[in-house]
């Protein structure tokens, strides 16, 4: 498949913060390398492209088996946060903004935009049909650079030959 062919599609399905960024950045990395970019967004992941939700995106660390105390800046090995931990009141608030902190701290920017650049950049954007109905959403509720909310069956045909990447 010659380079200027290369398509990639991702499907962002969770909408914590930490799970916002990983499509990100690589749309972001493939569209730096010529790459076409798609972002499919369904259930919780819309809340990335919400309006309401966009900056009010969280890490819980409730059942968060991945969540290192190290890695929240404690000296503790890498032992994980205790679920009992994550049920403290704040927790959650604090989870967030630390994790917020850390992505500033290497220079990403914030989720708002990140979006912004992969639209400027060419990435096409769209919301799950199924989804929005079901939440009782429409293209008000997202953000400017979603181009449709569209059917599974629709994102798969216009998808055709892309590497798709389920998040």
């Amino acid at each position: 498949m010659g380079e200027e062919n290369r398509k990639i599609a991702f499907i962002c399905s969770k909408g914590n913060l930490d799970m916002a960024y990983p499509a990100l950045v690589m749309g972001w990395a493939a569209l730096g390398n010529g790459i076409n970019v798609t972002i499919f967004f369904t259930f919780w992941g819309l809340d990335i492209i919400n309006k309401a939700r966009q900056d009010r995106l969280q890490l819980a660390p409730v059942a968060n088996t991945s969540m290192k105390m190290s890695m929240m800046g404690l000296p503790t090995g890498n032992l994980g946060i205790p679920n009992l931990m994550g049920i403290v009141p704040g927790m959650t608030a604090f989870t967030s903004w630390f994790m917020k902190k850390k992505i500033e701290e290497v220079g990403a920017p914030p989720v708002d935009e990140y979006i912004q650049m992969l639209v400027d950049g060419g990435a096409q954007l769209f919301a799950c049909k199924m989804t929005v109905d079901m939440m009782g959403l429409s293209m008000d509720n997202f953000v400017e650079g979603v181009q449709d909310i569209v059917t599974a069956g629709d994102f798969m045909d216009m998808t055709e030959g892309a590497q798709i990447v389920f998040i």
